[in-house]
């Protein structure tokens, strides 16, 4: 069985690894840095690119083994680009290269499997998951339901590896992974989120699951006591009295049966003392004039509660950087897992820091999105372009490389078109404005570029409907430019996004505290493209 020791990557490999994708993006980063909205007005393909656009896709389209994997291009050239006008001149080097400089080809990351059987190995404590398996799609999405499956499982491994019962998730959104944590693993969990609308939804959601689990129960009890008919269809919300509240899944028809599975009781997954035991109903007036007083005190006491009580989980609001004080936020804090699922922008590197400054948190488990959030900061001599705009789509290069259709929009197509428009631009300088999704209201481009003029407050009598209509007829042919460049940029994405996870990576190695530091996939990148992790252990007793 391996152990951590032996799994963990070192600096040196690291290291070498980024030196490796900072050489390929100090020739390729020019196709990165090149912004939609420029495309057009700054003929940004003729600057750029030597080729036609219908090559470029041809060879887009073709397998990697048609390509091949020779790296070694014409005399000239230096990853695809020519050295002396720096344009691209073959595109199947620049496609081989990429890939060689993504995480996959780096041998830097560590495989979950032998991840998992290493933290259990180093477990002292009895394991967390009940005998019952939860499954999680019974109240989300699959998109989601694969993310938090395999996640939680991370989480409860490094729970038990570091002895801890307390789970920290920042930027918690609607809940769901805090949920799932709570319910299959017993784990005690704190979710914040910025969003108050976010925290309040989650409170809503955990009185729904809280419904859903008496009703998941009664009907097991109706089967032992012989209430069901074999066959027959109920809904669960019939079983709870018509409310129609339950989530989405819950309001289908289900066919109740004998079946042993069927049996298997939801309310067991969940944690001591989070839905009461049913009884018996006895109305009201049948009940002594003693013990109706002392529900009704006690219902006053549960509202007075507030929603942590209501919840499977404790959903809290509060806006979470580097410098943030836990014990501030939660008052009951222990030693505790840190975990964030796609954290967008700073609250990612934020959580880094926080984990490595504060002693009671002992692992990390850190996935992170949104990097074109990310707050940048440029040496004086730096051009202040973006390095980060050609990963800010959520874009899965899994799916080009597998053969999938990946529809790429041009400006002709969606906002903001007016941006490569000279005319229209010259009259946006210096508006703060935006002008948001208006395309999909829109009735044609004439009628397009007449709403986002309005949006932006500007004067649209400027400019002829005619006028507006020519910029459309213009660019029209030289659309699979567009279409062509978004797919070269989408090849480098994951070098760019590569790159900032081994140097969060590498942040981790290069401090005293961390004991065992890696960088492991997740998920499926054909399911969620954000699939890589952060992981990181303080040394304790257990390790």
């Amino acid at each position: 069985m391996s152990s951590l020791a032996t799994l963990e990557k070192s600096i040196d490999t690291i290291k070498r690894a980024i030196d490796g994708i900072k050489d390929f993006l100090s020739v390729s980063l020019r196709i990165a840095n090149a912004h939609t909205v420029d495309f057009y007005s700054r003929d940004v393909w003729q600057e750029l690119v030597a080729v036609s656009p219908d090559s470029v896709l041809a060879v887009l389209g073709s397998t990697s083994e048609d390509r091949g994997t020779a790296t070694v291009g014409r005399p000239g050239c230096t990853y695809g680009f020519c050295d002396d006008t720096k344009r691209l001149v073959d595109v199947e080097e620049l496609l081989t290269a990429a890939k060689l400089h993504s995480l996959p080809a780096l041998d830097v990351c560590v495989p979950v499997p032998e991840l998992l059987q290493a933290l259990r190995g180093h477990s002292q404590a009895d394991p967390l998951q009940r005998g019952v398996t939860l499954e999680p799609a019974e109240f989300m999405n699959s998109k989601k339901s694969h993310e938090v499956q395999i996640l939680s499982e991370m989480v409860a491994a490094l729970a038990r590896c570091c002895c801890v019962q307390q789970v920290i998730d920042v930027g918690s959104g609607k809940g769901y992974l805090c949920s799932f944590l709570s319910m299959q693993y017993s784990l005690k969990v704190y979710g914040i989120d910025s969003s108050s609308t976010n925290t309040h939804g989650a409170q809503e959601r955990n009185r729904k699951l809280k419904k859903y689990s008496r009703a998941y129960q009664r009907r097991g009890q109706m089967r032992v006591q012989g209430g069901a008919q074999e066959g027959s269809e109920r809904s669960l919300s019939q079983l709870e009295g018509g409310d129609d509240s339950y989530p989405e899944p819950l309001r289908r028809t289900e066919t109740v049966s004998g079946d042993e599975e069927s049996m298997q009781s939801f309310l067991s997954l969940l944690p001591l003392g989070a839905v009461e035991m049913p009884s018996r109903r006895v109305p009201p007036g049948e009940l002594p004039r003693e013990e109706r007083e002392r529900r009704k005190q006690e219902n006053l006491q549960r509202k007075g509660q507030g929603a942590r009580d209501d919840g499977l989980y404790s959903p809290l609001t509060s806006y979470v950087t580097a410098e943030t004080e836990l014990k501030e936020i939660i008052t009951e804090l222990e030693d505790a897992v840190l975990v964030g699922l796609h954290t967008c922008g700073d609250l990612a590197p934020s959580t880094l820091r926080m984990f490595v400054a504060k002693p009671e948190l002992q692992a990390l488990c850190s996935v992170s999105c949104c990097y074109h959030l990310l707050s940048e900061e440029f040496d004086s001599t730096a051009q202040g372009k973006n390095t980060l705009t050609a990963i800010s789509p959520a874009l899965a290069v899994a799916y080009v490389s597998s053969g999938r259709e990946l529809v790429m929009r041009s400006l002709l197509d969606q906002g903001p078109l007016w941006s490569s428009v000279p005319d229209i631009w010259l009259f946006g300088l210096g508006s703060e404005k935006r002008v948001g999704n208006v395309y999909s209201k829109a009735s044609s481009f004439v009628n397009y570029v007449r709403r986002a003029l309005k949006k932006l407050d500007l004067d649209g009598h400027k400019l002829s409907d005619s006028l507006i209509q020519s910029y459309h007829d213009k660019y029209q042919p030289r659309k699979k430019e567009m279409q062509a460049f978004n797919m070269l940029k989408v090849s480098l994405a994951p070098c760019i996004e590569g790159l900032m996870l081994l140097d969060r990576l590498c942040y981790l190695k290069e401090q005293k505290t961390p004991g065992f530091s890696a960088l492991v996939r997740l998920f499926d990148p054909l399911t969620s493209p954000r699939c890589y992790g952060v992981v990181s252990l303080k040394r304790t007793k257990t390790f």
